[in-house]
């Protein structure tokens, strides 16, 4: 009876543990930083419109929200999980006076609201994609565009899909385009 009373005591106290871990954040994509003129095509394919609101999930160094703020006059939002490139990242947005129309949430892509999104662009694995699609079917609203950078997201059937022969870098990017 007493080491039945000790096994129950046990189990309690690993699960009490467990519980007060911090949420362990999943890594969907290597840093792999997009060409600027991917960049470019991603924003105009989303037809990203001054004041309409964007998101970059696993905005890396920021390049795709400082772009949408600067070039196109959208505000713009990245949600990236590593410290250094979030850092990074806000640096530049202050560097080039951008504060008021970009800004970088160091954090879990799950974590976030996306319903007041006109764009969402993505950079993410195709098993990444796979993971935030139901979360983005929950929150988008009507009308709201996604455009996704080389992997496109199973069951959703784009509305336009471009291919870029060449970047400079030697190799071709397609780029998709979803309407909710």
């Amino acid at each position: 009876m007493r080491n039945m009373f000790i096994l129950a005591l046990l189990s309690v106290a690993s699960f009490a543990q467990e519980a007060a871990k911090p949420h362990e954040v999943e890594k969907l994509a290597p840093y792999y930083p997009t060409p600027v003129a991917i960049v470019t095509k991603m924003l105009e394919l989303g037809n990203l419109h001054s004041g309409e609101k964007m998101y970059d999930l696993g905005s890396g160094d920021g390049r795709i929200v400082i772009m949408a703020a600067q070039k196109f006059h959208a505000d713009s939002v990245g949600v990236e999980y590593d410290y250094d490139l979030c850092r990074q990242s806000e640096s530049a947005i202050r560097k080039l006076g951008l504060v008021s129309k970009a800004q970088i949430i160091q954090g879990d892509i799950f974590a976030q609201d996306y319903s007041s999104a006109d764009l969402v662009t993505v950079y993410l694995l195709p098993s990444s994609n796979d993971k935030v699609r139901p979360m983005l079917e929950k929150q988008l609203k009507k009308g709201a565009r996604v455009v996704a950078h080389d992997f496109e997201f199973r069951g959703w059937i784009p509305v336009k899909t471009e291919t870029i022969d060449d970047d400079g870098e030697g190799r071709s990017h397609t780029i998709f385009l979803y309407q909710r």
